[in-house]
């Protein structure tokens, strides 16, 4: 957590009376403190202290376009599966009234607990025992998800399951076309293998779109629970193995290229966290799904997060936004797009 990035800031005098007015403050002229969270690439996360209070509010990047960025979304989701998964925050409030901070947000608890970023593993030293332990409750919370029944707790409108793939490569690719900076010739070619090559038939769930490590709270270093699930603007309901899929891709493993390593930084490179074999196989295990088709669901993973990360970096080069984490973003769009095509053409994932 760090002081707000200059050109991130909230403000203040509309905030305040928007909070007063939601009942969660008692006077818009009392003090606060306001940090912004650093981890993530996408949405912008701030934490708020006002009258011996803590309140988590969530908004668009600037600069951003409204698709992948729905505060709505992700406040309906984690509002409505509460009762059958209480690992979300609870909610407080949305707006979409523009008036407050010029952009769609909500406000929400905020969760104690342990986000486990790369940083954080290091700072504390864990064990390769304990990361069994991490693995194995992170991905039970990520098939309890996948149990979830969505018609019950009133997400049925949430997405259309049926076609879900199809337009997921349809769409993705659309989106990496309009985002282009540079030509990438592996692209092109992951995006044609993935038309030809989906899965027509598939079960449906709702699915997260973006669980990992980093996107979890563990409620203590015990690492047995996981108090709260992050970031659902991506939430729908489709093919729990797309979801799967995602979740590889951000898998990053020790014997991945460091650039790799370094693009997306996670905990998984450090010793006794399971390979990404090996994750599918627990996850076939624990949720009883059989994951055919594995190379598929990988190498979308793969092109969906060059997708996004090329996403940034076009909003970087065009002056939107200026955080110097973006700056290569476009190359760890490429290289990702060279390692899908690489899984494609040996039909590996490690």
């Amino acid at each position: 957590m760090q002081n707000v990035r200059k050109g991130e800031e909230l403000s203040e005098n509309t905030l305040k009376s928007f909070l007063q007015k939601q009942g969660l403050i008692n006077d818009s002229k009392s003090d606060w403190e306001v940090k912004q969270y650093t981890h993530g690439y996408s949405n912008l996360t701030y934490l708020i202290h006002i009258e011996d209070k803590e309140y988590v509010l969530r908004r668009p990047p600037f600069g951003a376009i409204k698709r992948g960025h729905d505060m709505g979304r992700e406040f309906k989701v984690q509002s409505k599966i509460y009762k059958a998964f209480p690992k979300v925050p609870k909610m407080f409030t949305f707006t979409d009234d523009d008036n407050v901070l010029g952009c769609p947000f909500y406000i929400m608890e905020k969760v104690e607990g342990i986000i486990l970023s790369v940083r954080e593993a290091k700072k504390r030293n864990i064990t390769a025992i304990d990361f069994k332990t991490i693995s194995d409750s992170w991905l039970d919370s990520f098939v309890e998800l996948h149990n979830i029944n969505y018609e019950e707790v009133g997400l049925a409108d949430l997405g259309k399951p049926k076609g879900y793939v199809e337009r997921q490569v349809t769409n993705w690719g659309k989106q990496y076309l309009n985002a282009v900076t540079e030509e990438i010739p592996a692209a092109e070619k992951v995006m044609k293998w993935m038309e030809t090559n989906q899965p027509k038939e598939y079960q449906y769930s709702l699915v997260h779109n973006d669980f990992k490590y980093d996107n979890v709270v563990f409620k203590d270093n015990s690492w047995t629970q996981v108090s709260a699930v992050l970031d659902w603007e991506m939430a729908t309901l489709g093919d729990p193995l797309m979801d799967l899929g995602t979740s590889l891709g951000y898998w990053t493993m020790s014997s991945d290229h460091q650039f790799v390593q370094q693009g997306i930084p996670s905990p998984t490179i450090m010793e006794g966290n399971p390979s990404r074999s090996e994750i599918v196989a627990l996850y076939e295990e624990k949720s009883g799904r059989e994951v055919g088709n594995l190379v598929f669901y990988y190498s979308f993973g793969l092109f969906k997060i060059a997708v996004i990360a090329q996403q940034i970096y076009y909003r970087y080069s065009k002056g939107l936004t200026t955080d110097p984490r973006f700056a290569q973003l476009n190359k760890a769009s490429e290289l990702l797009c060279n390692i899908a095509w690489k899984a494609i053409q040996t039909k590996k994932i490690d």
